[in-house]
Formats: structure tokens, C-alpha cells, sequence
């Protein structure tokens, strides 16, 4: 992979990760659009890099709340909470695997090489519609997370984890519809990155590095693409935080509809290698 097509992965998932409009689906795009194949061991290693990148700028930008939650876990009961929520996702991971299995796929993995992308995106775009309706019934009654809305948003983010579905837009979803405040609910959702950024990283990476496929990840496009993401979704995080209470997700979730339905116009007309609407015939790395 050139140092160009890294950077340009980097800056993606740097903004995808924390604008509510999914990295892991605009990763997928790009790399169908450059004719990269999209489902081989290193591009899963690469995706789990680049999350890494964007795992930074979280604790760069909440480094007072990660300090404070470290020294007094008892009083501040944010870690718990961020444990409680992963208990959720990891439950969700578990269960795809187990039951979700199709001409050789496993759980999620079925959507790895994009033929749901367009409607993964429809879908998120009916999620940021829900936030902004239920951030708009009424004043939120409830003023800071809780074991209630941390589990809803951990279950979410399990959805998340369909590439096209935002992880942001989801959680946002299942706080807002808990009765969050949509910037509160973005706030927890930005911390909830870490633990599921660390988990995939552990999860994927012991896999990866037990079959050898790490060496296929070239370190210099690599490293650039890394810092790509750290950068930008430092960027992204401070955009989010400052607009999410005044702006309408709604001008997201038509970017994403417009998107959704292009693809899948791209998909029935056969058009630009996008992959036809049908899950491969089996995996191939070829």
C-alpha cells in the first residue's frame, strides 16, 4: 500500500471515528474505490491500527476525567460504568460469532467486504434522525450516565460494529434514547472508544500475530496512516464536543443517505468493482 493511500485511510478514520458517519464503512469505501481488496488479514490489522490512532486523541482530550477516575475509582464511578458498557458489546461479538455463520464467515465478519455497505449506511442515517428526535421530545431528566443508559449504549455500540454503522451514531442512539442529553451522551461515547479500541486491539491482534499476518502491515504507510488518525480525531473529538448541542445530526444523516443510496446504485448497476449485494461465495485472500 503507498504512503498516499495510508494517509488517506489515516485521515478518514480519524474523522469517521468520532463524526457520527462510520470510519470502519468510509475505510471500506476507500478501499473498494482504490481497488484494494478489502477483506484480507492485513487490512483487518490496518483497521485495528488506525483505531489505535484515534484511541489517543481520547486520552488526550478526557486526560482529566481518565486521571480522576484512575486515583478515585470510587468516587468517580466512570470506569465502571465504561466496564459495564464493554460487558454489552463483548456480548453482542460473542453471539454474531456463534450464531452468525455463512459460506465460512463468522459473526460480523460477513460484512467485511462491503456488499451491505449502502444499507449500513441508510441505517445509521435513521439512527441520527432518532437522536435528534429524542434529544428533542423534552428537557432530559437525566443529568449523568448511568448503569441503565452505559448497558443501552453498550449494546449499540455492538451494532456498531457492522462496518457502515456508525460506533459514535449508535451510542449516541442508545444515550439520547435514555434520556441523555445529546453532548453528555457523545462525551461517554468518545470515552467508550478506548476500552473497545483496547479489546479489539487484543482480541485481533493475539490472532494476528499467532498467524504471522502482522508482517504483512508495511511500517512506514503504516506509521503515517497512524498518525493521520491521532491527529484528526483530535480534531474531530473538539469539532464534536462543539457542536453537537446547537447542530442538528440530521445534516449527517443526509450525507449518509446520499451515500447509502448512491452505492447501492453502484451495486445494481454493477458499477466501479462494487461488490453485488450477496455474501461472498466463500473467504478468499487470494
Amino acid at each position: 500500500m503507498s504512503i498516499v493511500h495510508s494517509l488517506i485511510l489515516g485521515v478518514i478514520q480519524g474523522l469517521g471515528e468520532f463524526l457520527p458517519i462510520s470510519s470502519s464503512g468510509h475505510l471500506l469505501l476507500a478501499r473498494i474505490f482504490f481497488g484494494i481488496q478489502t477483506d484480507t488479514p492485513a487490512m483487518k490489522m490496518l483497521d485495528i491500527l488506525l483505531h489505535v490512532g484515534t484511541l489517543l486523541p481520547v486520552l488526550i482530550v478526557f486526560r482529566k476525567e481518565w486521571i480522576d477516575m484512575i486515583l478515585h475509582p470510587i468516587r468517580n464511578k466512570t470506569l465502571i460504568l465504561l466496564i459495564a458498557a464493554s460487558v454489552p458489546t463483548l456480548a453482542v461479538y460473542l453471539l454474531a460469532k456463534k450464531f452468525i455463520v455463512v459460506n465460512g464467515f463468522e459473526g460480523f465478519a460477513i460484512f467485511d467486504s462491503g456488499w451491505f455497505l449502502g444499507v449500513s449506511f441508510l441505517i445509521t442515517a435513521v439512527f441520527l434522525l432518532l437522536c435528534d428526535f429524542f434529544a428533542s421530545r423534552k428537557k432530559p431528566k437525566v443529568k449523568k450516565v448511568g448503569f441503565p443508559q452505559a448497558i443501552v449504549m453498550g449494546l449499540f455500540q455492538g451494532v456498531g460494529m457492522i462496518p457502515g454503522i456508525s460506533r459514535s451514531g449508535s451510542t449516541i442512539l442508545g444515550g439520547t434514547a435514555t434520556g441523555l442529553s445529546k453532548p453528555l451522551a457523545a462525551k461517554f461515547s468518545f470515552m467508550m472508544s478506548a476500552p473497545a479500541i483496547l479489546g479489539s486491539l487484543l482480541m485481533e491482534g493475539k490472532d494476528a500475530i499467532k498467524e504471522g499476518y502482522i508482517s504483512q502491515i508495511e511500517l512506514v504507510p503504516t506509521l503515517i496512516g497512524v498518525i493521520a488518525a491521532a491527529i484528526v480525531g483530535y480534531l474531530a473529538i473538539r469539532f464534536m464536543l462543539r457542536i453537537i448541542a446547537r447542530v442538528p445530526l440530521a445534516w449527517f444523516a443526509l450525507y449518509l443517505a446520499v451515500i447509502g443510496v448512491a452505492f447501492l446504485a453502484l451495486q445494481y448497476f454493477g458499477l466501479l468493482n462494487v461488490p453485488p449485494f450477496a455474501v461472498p461465495a466463500e473467504i478468499s485472500f487470494g
